[in-house]
């Protein structure tokens, strides 16, 4: 895809990367995960691993993180299986990345739902901030990303950015949250739409309006 990352030159990596281990911290951690399966089926915490692995490469680089070559090699020897079991699942799921990315990853979903409620202009605020699809900025802190649905169809459209959900965007929002990261604040979570929490119907309910007049009394209560 001509907006993938750029996956770094081999022999840069192992340089940089060929002596990774775990810390003593994320190693408690990656043996608590590998106790909770049974004797011989320690493999089943692979995805746990290499989102361990991931995170600890993002605090070292101070960015969201990323599996290089040898970080997964160090995972599936680790775990005691084949390196490319483990390279199957890291490239399966987008929770995983190939290459570097910025201190934000911001990942924008382009399906259906979130495009019908306006995604192109959430790439458009992007795009006005410097950001460019497969890319990271040249500060090194935002790298923009399109994908599929991540199941907030209900409060499209929406992005996650780093570990975090918004949703309910529009431009303006958008570029308020761009704006917060890059000045180092922490811009609100979740939904941007004022008096909603989750995804409850904005404005109030409009079926079986009978059953929630029975049984929710308007505060957020159930009786």
């Amino acid at each position: 895809m001509a907006d993938a990352a750029h996956i770094p030159d081999e022999a840069e990596t192992r340089a940089k990367w060929g002596n990774f281990a775990f810390s003593p911290e994320y190693k408690k951690k990656a043996d608590i995960y590998i106790g909770r399966y049974p004797a011989g089926r320690q493999q089943s915490a692979v995805m746990a691993l290499l989102d361990l692995a991931q995170r600890q490469v993002g605090e070292e680089t101070k960015t969201q993180g990323w599996l290089p070559v040898p970080v997964i090699e160090y995972v599936a020897q680790y775990l005691g299986m084949p390196y490319m079991r483990a390279y199957e699942v890291a490239t399966f799921y987008t929770m995983y990345n190939l290459a570097p990315v910025g201190r934000y990853h911001v990942q924008v979903c382009g399906t259906t739902p979130c495009m019908l409620r306006g995604s192109d202009d959430i790439m458009a605020a992007c795009k006005n901030r410097g950001l460019v699809k497969g890319a990271t900025t040249p500060d090194g802190l935002f790298t923009l990303t399109e994908v599929e649905c991540m199941g907030n169809c209900s409060s499209a459209p929406m992005v996650q950015i780093n570990d975090d959900n918004f949703e309910d965007l529009d431009y303006d929002s958008m570029t308020a949250i761009l704006g917060d990261l890059a000045d180092g604040k922490q811009p609100k979570i979740g939904t941007q739409l004022p008096g909603r929490h989750t995804v409850e119907p904005y404005g109030g309910p409009t079926t079986l309006k009978a059953m929630v007049d029975k049984n929710h009394d308007y505060r957020g209560e159930w009786k």
